[in-house]
């Protein structure tokens, strides 16, 4: 299984602070929340005062056993709770609409900053990384922080001041009291910060067991055909049955252990309150506290612990909270592609005149796939580069377009090292036409005008008859404004390389790489194009892998590269007559 790549280890900066910093992203709905919040609190805040003094406002005689009511204190202070109840919850309300909007903007950014930062990563970076834990990343761990911001955010900024405005009444009404409403409070923080330490390693595992249960369903579902084709449904259903208990395990654990947090705290503040309770009538008999003090203190008590005990509920989210956002972080800090060098000049003009002059590569530090390569190609020439499997064909190309960088040695384009190119023109300098065949969501004529700009519907046309695949889209329901939907689920594959390769007809490059193209027609399709491929293949430097020797026989050059070398050198006949591994190669395939 792939593992995740150790190019940038995440730095540990406090994710907390960072989600912070995209809170303020938003000033001015920043400003509208904290406003609500701190409004809806006070107001909450003033109803225990308010009942405390309405029921003062009933006197109770012991000796001679009679009550009085004072009603316009009572009831005026009765409404008076009523209404600024009411208001808190109206605010209350508003601030809840408004967090669902504020989370959803910093969720947009944060996801809108993610995927810019996956365009600018190196190819290198998604060979190492599983596709499905990308998508994780940037799907499940961005919807956690979402969910937390809009819900978990808001309950802390409310407990921080319910907490702080409770203890300022409290210790308005009676110090003594709060020292031993106090006796219990470094138990419960004690206790929750103990259980939050054992508890974040279980949150950041279960969010790596969800990108990897993710990353290997998304390989599964990619291979599926295969898998039903060879009959072993049953052993990779034993494989993901392994990874979903694996996943099971984490979640379990993670929210086993977070659960005994908010019952343990509860049970401290109820105890808490007790001593409260007793203490209090303690002090009405002493004649220290009224009925309605102390009837307030007691909710100020439970407006104090409330809070404590909602944090140690919310704790679980908070620590999936931290664990997603470290996710997405470690993904932001990783290293970019490496950017243009400040010279970096822009390519005006191409001809097309490539040299490797003592290129050697490797992917990993253990292996080297190229081995001191030398070459020229002069422009508009083509050349066909095949070998066996690993041989490292394809590591040609990724180095010709600088999706890696040479360790050792030049890559020359019309005599300029390629690092001195703006790498953005030197890729805009090729065209290419890949065995994996990659359509997106939308018409056939959109997906044909990707590799070109602003092209006219005429031209669009041309290339696809050039293609051969004009008379095939005619034939769909709607022609060329047919919506492709999936990637082209509803062609066949041969189609969707016919595709692409009119794609490449409308573009302008001076340059054209070729990896496989006709790997996925059949013979007849292959004939069929081969007059538009020498058509496309004119007045351009062509690079062609191939593993059908005979597409490649009017080659003006042929490279046969074993090993990470170039063993042999030529055209067709030159090297069929010399009687080597290629022509060992072309007569494996013929007799």
């Amino acid at each position: 299984m792939k593992q995740e790549p150790n190019s940038r280890k995440y730095a540990g900066r406090n994710v907390y602070l960072r989600l912070f910093g995209y809170l303020l992203a938003f000033p001015g709905t920043a400003l509208i929340a904290i406003f609500l919040v701190f409004s809806s609190n006070i107001l909450a805040l003033i109803g225990p005062e308010l009942s405390g003094t309405a029921i003062d406002a009933i006197r109770y005689d012991f000796e001679t056993h009679t009550a009085s009511v004072d009603w316009h204190v009572l009831l005026l202070y009765c409404f008076l709770m009523v209404l600024f109840y009411v208001a808190s919850a109206v605010l209350s309300f508003i601030l809840s609409t408004l967090m669902i909007s504020y989370s959803q903007k910093i969720t947009r950014k944060l996801r809108k900053e993610l995927f810019d930062k996956l365009l600018d990563m190196p190819v290198g970076y998604f060979d190492q990384l599983q596709a499905g834990d990308v998508i994780s990343r940037i799907s499940y761990d961005i919807d956690t922080i979402n969910t937390s911001l809009a819900n978990d955010l808001l309950q802390i900024f409310t407990s921080l001041i319910s907490v702080t405005g409770a203890f300022i009444c409290m210790l308005r009404i009676s110090w003594q009291m709060l020292l031993i409403f106090l006796v219990t409070l470094p138990l419960s923080i004690g206790y929750t910060v103990w259980k939050t330490k054992k508890v974040r390693p279980l949150f950041r595992r279960r969010s790596a067991a969800i990108g990897n249960l993710n990353g290997y369903t998304e390989e599964m579902l990619s291979g599926l055909k295969t898998i039903k084709a060879y009959g072993r449904e049953k052993q990779f259903l034993s494989r993901y049955q392994g990874q979903n208990r694996e996943t099971m395990d984490a979640y379990y654990m993670a929210d086993y252990q977070s659960a005994s947090l908010g019952p343990s705290v509860n049970f401290i503040s109820n105890l808490s309150i007790s001593i409260i309770s007793v203490s209090g009538a303690c002090f009405y008999v002493t004649g220290l506290l009224s009925p309605g003090r102390i009837s307030s203190f007691i909710l100020y008590g439970r407006k104090f612990s409330g809070p404590i005990n909602e944090f140690s509920n919310i704790l679980s989210d908070l620590q999936s909270l931290r664990s997603a956002a470290e996710r997405v972080f470690s993904l932001m800090d990783e290293f970019p592609e490496k950017p243009d060098d400040p010279d970096a000049i822009e390519l005006s003009e191409v001809r097309g005149e490539v040299e490797f002059d003592h290129v050697k590569f490797r992917y990993t530090p253990e292996r080297e796939i190229i081995h001191n390569l030398s070459l020229k190609v002069p422009a508009q020439k083509t050349v066909a580069i095949v070998g066996p499997t690993g041989a490292g064909k394809t590591t040609l190309v990724n180095l010709l377009m600088r999706f890696y960088d040479v360790q050792h040695g030049r890559i020359l384009l019309d005599g300029v090292p390629i690092e001195k190119i703006r790498r953005r023109d030197l890729r805009r300098a090729y065209t290419m036409v890949l065995q994996e065949t990659w359509l997106f969501n939308g018409t056939v004529a959109e997906n044909i005008a990707y590799g070109a700009d602003n092209p006219t519907r005429e031209e669009i046309e041309n290339a696809a008859k050039e293609a051969g695949i004009h008379r095939f889209i005619l034939s769909l329901p709607q022609g060329y404004d047919t919506y492709l939907a999936d990637g082209g689920l509803n062609i066949s594959k041969g189609q969707k390389q016919l595709l692409t390769i009119a794609r490449s007809m409308l573009s302008k490059a001076k340059m054209l790489i070729l990896d496989e193209a006709t790997s996925n027609v059949d013979t007849r399709t292959e004939i069929k194009i081969e007059k538009a491929m020498l058509r496309l293949m004119e007045n351009k430097t062509c690079f062609v892998i191939a593993h059908r020797l005979s597409t490649i026989k009017n080659a003006d050059l042929i490279l046969v590269v074993k090993d990470g070398d170039v063993v042999e050198m030529g055209n067709h006949k030159e090297l069929m007559q010399k009687g080597g591994f290629y022509a060992e190669l072309y007569r494996s395939q013929y007799q």
